[in-house]
């Protein structure tokens, strides 16, 4: 079952160190280079990402291209499954989108959930949320264990020695 929107503040020292490299992760890579963007590990089993979108992010009739959903819901998604797992980085096997409005700039938030899975595949979603509080997208994905180390990737060891003072 989903964690209680109250679970971070019953989160053990060893969970916020796990959240707090997970987000030193996401800010190491660099595709997140080319965006504006935030990740926040809220609970387990949920994140946040805060993501600016302007023009350069834009198809040619003046809205963010569908690659900027997939970008933010994934991402969302992906960060809030990865928070249960603490030994192995994930890897999306399948997402499904639904873009219901248009996205023309500004600040966007993707939300996103765990939702069932624990052990080999894990399924979590995301929403977008625009600046004025309307539902600009969702989507559902699939994550798996890979075989790579979190602990062997240096933005992830980046975000535990960030936490250290």
């Amino acid at each position: 079952m989903p964690p209680e929107d109250g679970a971070a503040g019953a989160a053990s020292e060893g969970a916020r160190l796990h959240w707090r490299a997970l987000e030193g992760l996401y800010t190491s890579a660099p595709v997140n280079h080319l965006f504006s963007s935030r990740l926040e590990i809220v609970s387990e089993g949920r994140s946040r990402i805060v993501f600016d979108v302007d023009p350069s992010c834009f198809h040619a009739a003046g809205a963010a291209h569908g690659t900027i959903y997939f970008k933010m819901l994934d991402d969302a998604a992906f960060y809030a499954a990865n928070t249960l797992v603490t030994d192995r980085f994930l890897l999306t096997t399948s997402f499904n989108l639904f873009f219901s409005r248009p996205i023309h700039g500004g600040r966007v938030i993707a939300e996103g959930r765990w939702v069932s899975g624990r052990r080999r595949v894990l399924v979590a979603e995301s929403r977008l949320v625009d600046e004025e509080g309307e539902e600009v997208g969702r989507g559902t994905g699939t994550f798996q264990r890979s075989r790579i180390a979190l602990g062997s990737l240096e933005g992830y060891n980046a975000g535990l020695r960030g936490t250290a003072a």
